[in-house]
């Protein structure tokens, strides 16, 4: 764990959040009565990990589910961070220069006062003294669907550190390809009719997550097996490698261009009110806890019920004795590469499905984010991948919500960096010697 140290220091500088600048959200909301000419409800604001630049507002208008995205030319502190350059929306996706231009000269003549005031429709009630306590459990909802995201794929990092002590930089762009893939299928779906039917979303998330099980299979079999007895850095830089020839193969057959899959599961639940702010629920929430539950259970059920479960826990402790007393340990790598791949899937299905916005580079943060969760929680350790991602999730949206945004990475990987430096297993790692 100690030798992985310097490798997260460095690659913490690169990892970014998904919160939301609130004065490009007050912009991005401004533009809504350019495409909505009723009254609006149920605004929420999205940030995007791997494309900081752009906002999406989600909201109601006549009884149906819309989103608007804009993109800006800066982000954090800089002087272009309010510089609209591209809108889209789920009726048009990104607008045409023409229509652009045309939608900026509607922001210059329309009245600031009322393009905001004509999204309310309801008077909010003065706070009380539950209102904090309603705004904590809305967080905790709102960490949720982000350490699902997080936990899903460090599960995929943390099989296959535990059977080989490497990690694979790869699987960030496992993610990658099942986020690109389940918005193509999701488009696909839009035009036959289908896309909001929950059968046909479950064909596609089981499609892709078999296609990539067999990406991940196939990875280990003509890469990382012949490099099985390596002793150097050669199957890290080989990861880096496949790594950048995953992003710019997606990038020439598929261009840069971002895709947005149109909402799915978009009903709204009240759980709990005081009538000044009401805590809220999506459809997309609750099916990616069960989701995420769903898919632990059975790793977990696989784990301790299965002759691979047993073989892989054979091969965590001492790769090479299991091979003496018979264990197959190509194929109980494979399929450890084929269920990380899927998991990975699973969590790109997320990304796609619930926030939108994927391109050729989705995956490249979100991995290295996840690797951070695998570490915290100890890498190795299954329950430790999920307990970790749900860390990481918590942090993130909860500085979002009561603090500074600009410090919000400082602060959560500040602390990452301090809790490895403190107890580099993790919380539910082990140390320990490896058997090779």
């Amino acid at each position: 764990m100690l030798r992985i140290l310097p490798l997260l220091c460095l690659v913490l500088l690169m990892l970014t959040g998904c919160g939301v600048d609130a004065d490009q959200d007050m912009l991005c909301r401004k533009l809504i009565p350019a495409f909505e000419p009723g009254p609006v409800a149920d605004l929420s604001s999205r940030g995007y990990s791997e494309e900081k630049r752009v906002v999406r507002v989600d909201y109601r208008s006549g009884g149906q589910s819309h989103w608007i995205a804009c993109r800006f030319a800066g982000t954090g502190m800089g002087e272009e961070r309010l510089t609209l350059v591209a809108v889209a929306t789920d009726r048009s996706g990104w607008l045409s220069g023409i229509r652009f231009a045309m939608l900026q000269q509607w922001l210059r003549i329309r009245p600031p006062r009322d393009a905001v005031g004509s999204m309310a429709v309801v008077d909010r009630a003065a706070a009380t003294r539950w209102t904090p306590v309603l705004f904590l459990v809305q967080q905790i909802i709102n960490a949720a669907t982000v350490a699902c995201v997080y936990g899903l794929l460090a599960l995929g990092y943390t099989l296959v550190y535990a059977i080989l002590g490497q990690i694979n930089l790869a699987m960030g762009e496992l993610t990658m390809l099942g986020a690109m893939l389940t918005a193509m299928a999701a488009a696909g779906l839009g035009m036959a009719g289908w896309a909001t039917w929950p059968p046909a979303v479950l064909g596609v998330l089981v499609l892709v997550v078999g296609f990539i099980a067999v990406q991940g299979w196939t990875m280990d079999r003509l890469v990382f097996r012949r490099l099985r007895g390596v002793r150097s850095h050669t199957p890290l830089i080989v990861a880096v490698g496949l790594s950048i020839a995953y992003q710019e193969g997606v990038r020439l057959l598929h261009g840069a261009r971002d895709w947005w899959p149109a909402p799915v599961l978009t009903g709204r639940f009240d759980l709990l009110s005081d009538g000044a702010f009401t805590v809220t629920a999506l459809t997309a929430q609750l099916a990616i806890l069960a989701l995420t539950g769903g898919l632990y259970a059975a790793l977990w059920g696989i784990m301790q019920r299965t002759a691979f479960g047993r073989a892989h826990r054979a091969c965590t402790d001492d790769i090479a004795a299991a091979e003496l007393v018979g264990v197959d340990v190509n194929r109980t790598v494979a399929a450890t590469f084929a269920i990380g791949g899927g998991l990975a899937a699973a969590a790109g299905a997320v990304i796609a499905l619930y926030y939108g916005g994927v391109n050729f580079f989705t995956g490249y943060l979100i991995g290295f984010k996840a690797l951070a969760a695998a570490v915290v929680g100890g890498i190795g350790s299954v329950p430790g991948a999920m307990l970790g991602g749900a860390l990481l999730g918590l942090v993130e949206t909860f500085w979002s919500a009561y603090f500074a945004l600009a410090y919000k990475d400082i602060v959560a990987f500040g602390l990452l960096t301090l809790f490895l430096i403190y107890r580099p297993q993790g919380l539910m790692g082990q140390a320990r010697g490896r058997g090779d």
